[in-house]
């Protein structure tokens, strides 16, 4: 190993102060295998994900993925970098955004991050539940996130907040989280830390089939159309 990576290396470490461009660079030169993310200028190199982690990610990036299928001009994704501002490049569980040609506030950058903040985030909280609830919720609120989702695996809840106006929400008498900047986005809560695939699918092509999910698709292609004829 050079002197230069030595010294790459030992600059990543949780509680270290830096800039989005400096954590950026030194971060394009560690091992495939290692995360780590800028949350309000501060870095968090993250531990191995264990068991609960992946195990519980699955069924609400499995919500999202079917969500995108289904609504044109939207995309989800997983553990995708995002660069947020000159203090902030972290990398969420799971987000889903609005297409920058729809009316998204995202983009694509040329190397392939995401710069901007997408709509909606989303972390699956084990391990990191301290990091998920404050530093990660105020940085994501400070940027311009919408709506954040927290899935507290021990807690057996999912959380969910209104970063826009700084508020927790609920889920309606039934126990559905209808996200609002996504419309028919509707999630079990109940079904889904209970990984009830049935019923949480169930649940979402119900929302789905809903009015406004069909006039959101329409804002979409109408969004899209206007892009294109500018």
């Amino acid at each position: 190993m050079s002197a230069v990576e030595t010294v790459a290396v030992a600059d990543l470490h949780s509680g270290d102060r830096m800039s989005q461009e400096e954590f950026h660079r030194i971060y394009e030169q560690m091992p495939e295998d290692f995360r780590a993310e800028l949350i309000g200028g501060i870095v968090y190199v993250s531990s191995p994900l264990k068991r609960p982690h992946g195990t519980n990610q699955l069924p609400l990036g499995s919500l999202f993925f079917h969500y995108e299928s289904l609504t044109s001009g939207v995309e989800c994704a997983d553990n995708t970098t995002v660069i947020l501002a000159d203090d902030a490049e972290p990398q969420p569980d799971l987000f889903l955004r609005i297409l920058e040609e729809c009316g998204g506030r995202s983009r694509v950058t040329p190397d392939d991050y995401i710069a901007g903040p997408p709509e909606l985030l989303a972390e699956i909280a084990h391990s990191s539940r301290a990091v998920d609830l404050h530093a990660k919720r105020d940085d994501y609120a400070r940027h311009g996130v919408l709506e954040y989702l927290v899935l507290c695996v021990r807690e057996r809840r999912l959380r969910w907040f209104d970063l826009a106006n700084d508020a927790e929400l609920e889920p309606g008498d039934d126990g559905i989280y209808r996200i609002r900047t996504f419309p028919g986005l509707w999630i079990d809560g109940a079904a889904l830390v209970d990984r009830d695939s049935r019923r949480l699918m169930d649940v979402l092509n119900r929302g789905l089939a809903t009015p406004e999910h069909a006039a959101f698709v329409e804002r979409l292609a109408a969004a899209r159309g206007a892009h294109k004829d500018e």
